[in-house]
């Protein structure tokens, strides 16, 4: 293993590691405003409600990312009505595309994380609800929300980790954000074993501190629930 190397391309690996973190911060919380009015429709027992979000969260659940990449990075530049848009500054930018695909993509799987967490709510705390005379709307901000936050927490922060690795994807269409930059560096040192070696490290170290935020997190929220007792 030569360190040497690892410790030569230390200040760049970190330069990719803060891109990489940018992206997923910025999808991952994007994604969960768009995932709230989704998931919540997606739980409604009227059809007419859920089928638009079905569908919205069938095609980017059932579609890979990297294809989901391919067709707003490369695909959207084909049609001379976005080239002449008002968001073609933003579409040609490897940076916000990526942004863009990665919130649509995380926003279906965050959906139906939530969708769960609501059907997963015990009926006898809708029903008090009701009965204390809180309206529907008073029901979801101070009952349904809060309770299927708890319940879909860990659900959540896996996806939020998914999303760190998937991130990796991003490097297809030229950012050199971690992986990116490792691909970078190798083509110019021939040394893969080191360079990934150092990568990897990255994305354990991310991954790990993430790993114990979400854990503080589901702390402070069972220890807040039980102080609202």
């Amino acid at each position: 293993m030569n360190w040497d190397i690892i410790i030569k391309y230390l200040p760049r690996l970190l330069d990719g590691a803060a891109l990489s973190i940018q992206l997923v911060a910025i999808a991952v919380v994007a994604g969960l405003i768009l995932a709230i009015p989704i998931g919540i429709a997606r739980a409604s027992q009227h059809w007419y409600i859920r089928a638009l979000p079905y569908g919205y969260m069938f095609f980017f659940r059932g579609t890979p990312l990297l294809v989901q990449l391919f067709l707003v990075y490369y695909g959207l530049a084909q049609f001379d009505a976005v080239r002449q848009g008002p968001l073609w500054p933003i579409l040609r930018d490897p940076f916000w595309c990526a942004v863009i695909t990665m919130t649509l993509h995380t926003a279906a799987y965050i959906a139906e994380i939530l969708r769960g967490a609501i059907q997963a709510i015990p009926a006898g705390e809708l029903e008090a609800a009701r009965a204390l005379g809180m309206s529907k709307t008073q029901t979801l901000f101070y009952i349904t929300l809060p309770r299927a936050t708890r319940i879909g927490l860990p659900a959540y922060s896996n996806e939020v980790i998914l999303m760190l690795k998937a991130s990796a994807l991003a490097s297809t269409i030229t950012l050199l954000e971690l992986t990116g930059m490792s691909r970078t560096i190798i083509a110019r040192t021939y040394l893969p074993v080191e360079i990934f070696f150092a990568a990897g490290m990255f994305y354990l170290l991310i991954a790990y501190l993430m790993v114990r935020g979400f854990k503080l997190l589901e702390r402070w929220l069972r220890v807040d629930a039980c102080q609202g007792r």
